[in-house]
Order: structure tokens, then C-alpha cells, then sequence
């Protein structure tokens, strides 16, 4: 059978997706689970319907344009203004907690892997830190839960996958530096001005870019489906723009994304629907090919105590302790520390970053196959996880807030905030 035949099957279970998802998701069946699936039965490993390799340029493409795409719609989408409010909270997580853990996950990986060196506890660490809310829909969805928390984690998640990106793109030319044996100054050089390029770009992008189009709409120039074209150009232009003049693709469209939003003082963030829906349909091929390519050889190749204990490890101890330390002083309940320590599902900027990685280190294939088990053990844990607990745990925190005195800062009012279109947290919906 032709690729066109694993397609057809693909395309044909998107559409059955479509329409049972919110079932599925009742029983806790999450989308990356179900297009993990789909990849490893489609995929190499299985029926080969969909013959794809790590490496394939196609693949990288396509991961590459995804998480840009996503990376500008997060950042375009969030309007720090509503943040003044309770600032501290998200900011305690992003600028505390996500710097320890992946000081945390660098410490622990270089216990384990001693023999790779320090580029590449730094670069699993930075891969792992990022979370994905869309792995813990029911907590999101759940009115019970305290708008506070669910904002706070929404906010995190939004934001910290772009700025990881910046540390990903330093530890992989360290982690290359160091397999090929040339470790200097030069992989730093090289790596920091890609981010400053990236910065540059993005800022110039998004400002440019943001204002010409405001004008427009203002105008009545343009509106509805060709200016939300523009603003998927804007995105897709300044990951563009920024590689080809040697600068990080990924920090340029979340940078972008940012001054987007700030030029336009969020009047067109609807315009960006289509950017994020667009990300989102292809965050599916994502999925599958993770699924496609990386579960079967880390599942039977890679058993390995270090390998599991490090995911375990990492959805655990070195993702909840740093979060606690960033809590620290706001007297939170002790339930609503674990809750939000353990909320931190590695999902989709993982797989890509993950990806990326793997391709860098090609040459050193060893290491390439041993950061590729690690990462994807983790991930694939996390999916189940993080899936199979978000609506049962969800419903016990909420239980257990019905006796906390309205006093608990848990409890305190904030502003709504909408990272994705269907992340939405409102305050008509807090239990507060």
C-alpha cells in the first residue's frame, strides 16, 4: 500500500477524532493519546502505511512550522495588562520555578549519564521543562477549581515553552561542542547571536507588522478571514526571516508574537485564531509522528533503570519541588502545591524540541538514541499520566476546597485570561 493509503486512513480517523473527542475525553482518553496511537500503528514500526524517518526533512518541516505557528499565537494571545492584577503568581513559576527545574533535571541527568557530559544533562533538562496544558484539560475545565490556580498553570504553560527555547538552543551547540571535542567560546558566540538576530527580528516583525495592520483594520481595509491570513504570514515571516539571516526561527515568532500583541494592544488577538487552529491541526501529524517514530524503538530498545527513573523523576520530584520553592511565602494550601507542581504535563513543545535535538546530534549516535529514550519515556508517561489523573484529581482538589475558609489565598478573584481559544479561564466560572 502507497503513503496516499496511510494518509487516507489518517485523515479518515482525524475526522472520527472530531467527532468523539469530547466522549473520549470523558473517559480521560486525551487527543495525544489518541494520535500516539494512531502513529505507532500507522507508522515505521507498524503497519508502515506512513513510512517516515527521524531526519526526514519533511518531518523537521512540519515540527519546525508547527511550534513557531503555536510559539506566536501563545505569546500574541496573552494580555500581560490583565496579569497586573495577580502577576506574581505566574511570574513566580516562569522566573523560580522553570530556572530550578531545569537546574533540577540538569543535576539529576548528570548523576544518572554521568559519561555524556554536561551539554547533555543541560540539554535533556532544558528539552523536559516546558508544560502543555492541553495534556490537563478537565483541571482547566473543571469551574470548581480555583480561576487563581488554573490561570497561574495556563499562563506558565503558555509562556515557558518559548522561553525555554533560548536554553534548548544554547545546551544543543554545547551538546554538539562537546561530542565532537571542540568545546570553546565559539558554540556560545554562535548560539547567542542566533537569540539576538531571533530578537531583533521578531521585535522589527511584530511591531512593523502589528501596527500596518491595526491601521488597516482601523481603515477598514481588511477584516475577518484575510486578516487573520496576515497575521498566520506574520508568524510564519518572522520564523522565516530570522533563519534565513541565521537566527533562531522559534524565539523570533515567540518574540514576534509578544510585540504583536503589545503593538496592537490586543484588539486584533481574534485574528490569531487561525494561527493557533492551524498549529493545532498540525500539532496532530506532531503527535503521530512521535508516535510513528519514537515509542517502539525507546519501548523495546531502551529499558533501561536510569532511563524510566529519570521520567518518573522528572514528572515528580524535579518538577514539584521547584514549583513548591517558587510558592513559597503565598501560604497556599499543601493540596494546592501538589496540585500545581504535579500540573505540569510535557506535551508537544517537548516532542518538537525533543526532535530538533535528536537531528542535531546525529552524528553522535549513541548519544542522539539515548537523549531520544529519555525524552520520549518521559513524554509518553506524562501523556498517560498526567491524561488519566487530570479529571479524577481535578475533582478531588475541587472537593477538598468546599471546606477552605474564603479567606485562602487560592481563593482570591482575578481577572480572566486566555492563552489557547480553548484554554479559556473565567472568572464567571470560579468557584470564588
Amino acid at each position: 500500500m502507497s503513503i496516499e493509503a496511510g494518509l487516507a486512513i489518517f485523515v479518515i480517523l482525524l475526522a472520527l477524532y472530531g467527532g468523539i473527542g469530547i466522549l473520549l475525553g470523558r473517559w480521560s482518553i486525551t487527543m495525544p493519546m489518541v494520535f500516539v496511537v494512531i502513529g505507532v500503528l500507522l507508522g515505521p514500526y507498524g503497519s508502515n502505511l506512513l513510512p517516515i524517518r527521524a531526519g526526514d526533512e519533511a518531518v523537521r518541516s512540519l515540527t519546525e512550522v508547527t511550534l513557531a505557528m503555536l510559539l506566536f499565537a501563545d505569546a500574541s494571545t496573552i494580555d500581560f495588562s490583565r496579569l497586573r492584577h495577580d502577576a506574581f503568581l505566574p511570574l513566580r513559576l516562569l522566573g523560580i520555578g522553570l530556572p530550578l527545574t531545569i537546574a533540577a533535571g540538569a543535576l539529576v541527568a548528570f548523576v544518572l549519564f554521568p559519561s555524556q557530559g554536561l551539554g547533555f544533562a543541560l540539554l535533556v533538562a532544558a528539552i523536559l521543562a516546558p508544560t502543555d496544558a492541553a495534556l490537563g484539560m478537565a483541571l482547566f475545565s473543571n469551574p470548581n477549581v480555583p480561576v487563581r490556580v488554573r490561570r497561574a498553570l495556563n499562563v506558565e504553560s503558555g509562556l515557558n515553552d518559548g522561553i525555554a527555547t533560548p536554553f534548548v538552543t544554547l545546551f544543543i551547540a554545547l551538546a554538539v561542542a562537546e561530542e565532537s571535542a571542540t568545546v570553546s567560546s565559539g558554540w556560545l558566540v554562535n548560539a547567542v547571536s542566533e537569540i539576538v538576530v531571533a530578537v531583533l527580528v521578531g521585535i522589527a516583525i511584530g511591531v512593523v507588522g502589528g501596527k500596518l495592520l491595526s491601521y488597516a483594520f482601523r481603515r477598514k481595509w481588511t477584516y475577518g478571514v484575510p486578516l487573520q491570513f496576515a497575521v498566520l504570514a506574520l508568524a510564519l515571516s518572522a520564523y522565516l526571516v530570522s533563519v534565513g539571516l541565521g537566527g533562531n526561527g522559534f524565539v523570533a515568532a515567540f518574540v514576534a508574537g509578544i510585540a504583536f500583541g503589545a503593538a496592537t494592544r490586543h484588539q486584533l488577538a481574534e485574528s490569531a485564531d487561525y494561527t493557533e487552529t492551524t498549529g493545532t491541526l498540525l500539532s496532530l501529524f506532531v503527535w503521530t509522528i512521535f508516535g510513528a517514530i519514537f515509542i517502539v524503538p525507546a519501548a523495546l530498545t531502551s529499558i533501561d533503570w536510569r532511563i524510566i527513573g529519570y521520567a518518573i523523576l522528572s514528572l515528580t520530584m524535579i518538577r514539584m519541588l521547584p514549583v513548591a520553592a517558587s510558592l513559597v511565602g503565598l501560604h497556599f494550601r499543601r493540596d494546592t502545591v501538589g496540585v500545581m507542581g504535579w500540573f505540569g504535563p510535557r506535551g508537544l513543545a517537548s516532542v518538537i524540541f525533543g526532535i530538533l535535538a535528536f537531528d542535531a546530534l546525529a552524528g553522535a549516535d549513541k548519544e542522539a538514541s539515548l537523549l531520544a529514550a529519555v525524552v520520549t519515556w518521559t513524554i509518553l508517561l506524562s501523556v498517560l499520566a498526567h491524561g488519566l489523573s487530570a479529571q479524577p484529581l481535578s475533582k478531588w482538589y475541587a472537593k477538598r476546597l468546599q471546606t477552605a475558609p474564603p479567606t485562602s489565598p487560592e481563593l482570591i478573584d482575578v481577572p480572566e485570561v486566555q492563552v489557547r481559544k480553548d484554554v479559556l479561564v473565567s472568572r464567571s466560572h470560579s468557584a470564588s
